[in-house]
């Protein structure tokens, strides 16, 4: 080592810390954040983790625990802690054989405002603490949830869809993260005795996140930024990528000290048979799904036996109430372990769908026909589910991507019956029923109950094309298939696929008062549009992008006539929209225009000054432009003494 290491003992722990340097030595203010680092044989992580600590741009101190590594990775934290004094401590102590030593003797030793968790294979977004302390600061928030992503692993999602200065526990997803890689506040922790369980290898975070959750007044998340990276590591050598950590029964008996503390701390009600629902839905019954198919029937038995004594110490109404159907069913079924069986294939198994037909019929309605069945596990023994119940449903995404999809504030599913069965089944949308938005199409199908739903449209037969435009009233409809994956929406007024039409010009004419007139006709798809969907001409300067709108006459049959008093547009070439208002944001057509229907130029003087207006079709594509000139006394002069 090239710099000689501070060293001393921690006071009642036995501990060895290296490049611990007190504040007066330092002349530093208080620390911000405390990140807390547990090492046990990282050595190949811990350079990408450690850079990722000390480019945040906050006031932090990073508290590192060595637990007895054995593999290099001591000699390289010394280094750290040689090279930054007073930002990296190392403690060492005898292996505890898990997670929950190691945090709690940093947990003792941090001295930030916060502290933040960080496995040693893991690392953080360059701007995680300083967007996480902002929120903190900015709310007063004792626990703040930053945006997690997995690479190769599997990372919580519901609680990230939008950012939020202050989330309700009882109405939000924030509990189903019960992970420690979150912002703490430090007085909060302490005040309360909130700790890691030490005699516990798996799950130690779980009761100390709920500890939190149970006492935080104000819980923020940052979810537009990606905040922490939780990474697989390739030799699976993690506590939680171990086969032995997820066996369902030692999971289902550790469980229940988190739940057992949870509701020692919150009153029987709504905000507990919330939080109970996340423990039923995600760790009972969640055993209950592909962990039960993968048991023995001896351990499918031991499976049942603590899913039962949950259900029996705190299954209430409520849970009941907030529970899905196939968790239900399964409450039902828990003495019947077949039943149990085949309520697992239905949950894991794919649903197999098939789009065979999609035509407009007359009134606005698409027929949608498909098929569907569902793909049982393979494995010996698979029960034989045949499908019930069948509809369409129409669910509207939760905002847009055009000017109005601010005024789309919430998500609304559409059910549409259909006739058939799973062989061969149609329903009849009827579009004019569906608001100015985007929706997309699924199949709900039952087994024994169970509703699935899949969305369709992906596997189709190879002769459906996409329907036209079609226009129902004053709203034009656009069904077609996403990308990539070639599912089925539909566009209600022209949000996402560019809406098509045409506008043709007839004629032009100059008449008095240097008025030029339009006559053309327009379309949308197939149809005509409704006289009082066609808003506006609008004429667009090439360089400036100023615009200027003019009233437009319309006539049955989309024919319509516009009288431009063209004195009125500033020098500039000008090309010609027409603005259709079909339900959602404004559609645009350039006119269409040939040579044969364009007038000559006309020039006119106004007082000294003389216009030139010249229309024409540009070049190529055939579209109605014009080019706009003025001629005063100084361009004479100008032009005279070049």
């Amino acid at each position: 080592m090239t710099r000689t290491i501070l060293q001393r003992v921690s006071a009642g722990r036995g501990s060895e810390i290296a490049g611990e340097i007190t504040k007066e030595e330092t002349g530093q203010s208080d620390v911000d954040v405390s990140v807390i680092v547990p090492v046990h044989n990282c050595r190949p992580y811990l350079d990408r983790c450690l850079t990722s600590l000390l480019i945040q741009r906050v006031s932090l101190e990073v508290v590192v625990v060595d637990d007895g590594s054995t593999d290099g990775s001591a000699e390289l934290l010394d280094l750290y802690a040689s090279c930054h004094r007073g930002v990296v401590r190392v403690i060492r102590q005898a292996h505890s054989g898990g997670a929950g030593r190691p945090r709690n003797v940093g947990l003792s030793h941090a001295r930030g405002r916060y502290v933040f968790f960080c496995d040693a294979d893991d690392y953080l977004g360059s701007e995680a603490l300083e967007r996480m302390l902002a929120m903190a600061d900015r709310n007063g928030s004792d626990m703040v949830l930053g945006k997690i992503v997995g690479h190769g692993r599997k990372a919580p999602i519901s609680m990230f869809r939008e950012s939020a200065d202050r989330v309700p526990l009882e109405d939000s997803t924030v509990y189903n993260s019960l992970s420690c890689f979150k912002l703490f506040r430090r007085e909060m922790l302490e005040r309360h005795a909130i700790a890691f369980d030490e005699t516990m290898l798996v799950g130690e975070d779980l009761i100390f996140t709920t500890h939190a959750y149970c006492h935080a007044d104000v819980i923020s998340v940052v979810a537009d930024y990606d905040c922490y990276h939780l990474v697989a590591r390739p030799d699976g050598t993690s506590i939680m990528q171990r086969k032995e950590s997820r066996d369902p029964v030692s999971w289902l008996q550790m469980i229940k000290r988190p739940i057992e503390l949870m509701v020692d701390h919150i009153q029987p009600g709504a905000l507990r048979d919330h939080l109970l629902r996340r423990h039923f839905r995600m760790d009972a019954f969640g055993s209950l799904g592909r962990p039960f198919l993968a048991a023995e029937p001896v351990q499918r038995k031991e499976i049942v036996a603590e899913v039962t004594d949950m259900c029996e110490r705190w299954l209430t109404d409520g849970v009941r109430a907030r529970l899905p159907a196939i968790d239900r069913s399964r409450i039902a079924a828990l003495e019947d372990i077949d039943r149990l069986v085949r309520l697992a294939h239905i949950e894991s198994a794919a649903v197999r769908r098939e789009l065979t037909g999609l035509r407009w019929e007359r009134e606005g309605r698409l027929t949608v026909s498909g098929r569907v069945a569902l793909s049982t596990l393979e494995q010996d023994g698979r029960p034989e589910i045949v499908g019930g119940a069948l509809a369409l449903v129409l669910r509207r995404r939760p905002g847009g991507t055009g000017p109005l999809a601010d005024l789309v504030v919430s998500v609304t599913d559409i059910v549409v019956p259909v006739t058939g069965d799973c062989e061969e089944f149609t329903g009849l949308v009827d579009v004019a029923e569906l608001s100015s938005g985007v929706w997309d199409v699924y199949v709900s199908v039952e087994f024994e109950g169970v509703p699935r739903l899949a969305r369709l449209g992906a596997d189709r037969d190879g002769r459906i094309a996409q329907p036209v435009a079609h226009m129902v009233g004053d709203v034009v409809a656009l069904p077609y298939f996403t990308r990539p994956y070639g599912n089925l929406s539909l566009d209600i007024g022209g949000y996402v696929v560019g809406v098509p039409g045409g506008v043709r010009l007839a004629r032009t004419r100059w008449t008095a008062g240097n008025r030029l007139v339009l006559d053309g006709r327009v379309t949308v798809g197939t149809a005509t549009p409704a006289t009082r969907a066609v808003r506006h001409l609008v004429w667009r300067e090439r360089e400036s992008g100023r615009e200027r709108r003019v009233p437009v006459t319309v006539r049955a049959g989309g024919a319509f006539t516009i009288r431009q008093a063209m004195g009125r547009l500033g020098p500039g070439t000008w090309d010609a929209y027409l603005e259709l208002d079909l339900g959602g944001p404004p559609a645009r057509f350039r006119i269409e225009a040939t040579a044969e229907t364009i007038v000559p130029p006309r020039t006119w003087w106004r007082g000294l000054a003389r216009w030139s207006v010249r229309p024409y079709a540009t070049v190529g594509k055939g579209r109605l432009s014009t080019v706009v000139r003025t001629f005063g006394p100084r361009t004479l002069i100008r032009r005279l003494l070049r």
